[in-house]
């Protein structure tokens, strides 16, 4: 136990205004767990899916997987270590994975924690008496054990980190997953949100020539200030690529992904975490093209760490690209109507409390 003043924004369901709760005194911390004071969060496409009932959810919740803040307490027991082998400290800025895997299953021991057998996901699951604590829009939040833990240099700005915590993270498992080198490399990416403008740039800073996709000019404007070769709207023709980062989830998007494929080439994706139509491929074309289609949901650890160095070395205005921030009192607004025309991602500052 550790005693703790704390705020949280408490989502109660589709349709139901969004509580902002309190708690004082003693909350209850797992064995070899961390509670981190947060700094700042932002609102991830998915906190949107749920509050507009898109995706189901458990209630009540406190929503929120993006997120940074500094570590304020570590319990009793083995003391968890971040993704670089070295054990957290207090007072540590760190980000975490949105979810804690157990390590010895099945799945964790093939290399797939982020499909553990016990998952436990930050901001996807209920709030309650022994984990109160567990999504990003609040000031606290206790990681389990099993979660996957980087450092974030001071210097980077709080809209900033928090995404690593997913957008980053999980367009580098993207871009892992073409198992292949990237310098001069031709890649098209579908979709230009968050992770559409991300994996432009990463793409670029590994090598490629980027050709993107989106149907909003706007969007398709500032992927191309991230460094995109070439941008054009969904049916535009595009010259054959090397590998398709598909980030939309629609279907015709999948199509054009890997319709857009050269022999060889690797399409991934990523945006399709929802039910749609089904696609229509030609597999005569995939066996005599030796293509390859891969999907990628979430991330392991070594990707976090891949999307926190990132961040830290590359000097993109990333910062431009999150609305001015609301307290835990905007949350109830914030996960219910997209971002502001010209922004990827909303922003959710919490009021710093203390810790006993």
């Amino acid at each position: 136990m550790t005693d703790v003043d704390a705020r949280y924004a408490l989502w109660h369901g589709i349709g139901h205004p969004v509580t902002v709760e309190e708690h004082a005194g003693a909350l209850p911390m797992p064995d070899g767990s961390v509670l981190v004071a947060i700094e700042a969060a932002t609102v991830c496409g998915s906190d949107l899916h749920t509050a507009l009932g898109h995706r189901a959810g458990p209630t009540p919740s406190v929503l929120g997987h993006e997120q940074v803040g500094h570590v304020v307490a570590i319990a009793p027991g083995s003391v968890p270590t971040t993704v670089a082998g070295v054990p957290v400290a207090l007072g540590d800025r760190v980000v975490w994975s949105v979810a804690a895997s157990c390590g010895t299953c099945d799945r964790c021991r093939a290399g797939l924690p982020q499909k553990c057998r016990s998952l436990r996901k930050y901001g996807h699951e209920a709030s309650t008496a022994d984990w109160l604590l567990n999504g990003g829009f609040a000031t606290h939040c206790v990681l389990l054990p099993g979660t996957a833990i980087a450092v974030v240099p001071e210097h980077l700005p709080a809209v900033v980190a928090a995404p690593a915590a997913c957008a980053t993270a999980t367009v580098a498992a993207a871009l892992d997953a073409v198992d292949r080198p990237l310098a001069g490399a031709r890649v098209l990416v579908t979709g230009a949100g968050m992770l559409g403008v991300t994996a432009v740039a990463m793409a670029v800073a590994a090598g490629a020539t980027v050709v993107v996709s989106d149907p909003n000019a706007r969007r398709r404007a500032l992927a191309v200030c991230f460094g995109a070769d070439a941008a054009v709207s969904p049916g535009e023709p595009v010259t054959a690529v090397d590998v398709a980062i598909e980030l939309s989830g629609y279907p015709d998007a999948v199509e054009t992904a890997v319709d857009s494929l050269d022999v060889g080439g690797t399409a991934v994706l990523v945006g399709a975490v929802s039910s749609s139509r089904p696609v229509s491929l030609d597999p005569e074309r995939i066996v005599r093209g030796l293509l390859r289609i891969v999907g990628v949901h979430n991330y392991a650890p070594r990707h976090l760490a891949t999307a926190v160095d990132f961040l830290a070395s590359t000097d993109l205005p990333f910062a431009d690209l999150v609305e001015p921030a609301v307290g835990l009192e905007g949350v109830d607004h914030a996960v219910v109507t997209p971002p502001s025309a010209g922004y990827l991602r909303r922003a959710v500052v919490p009021s710093s409390m203390l810790v006993g």
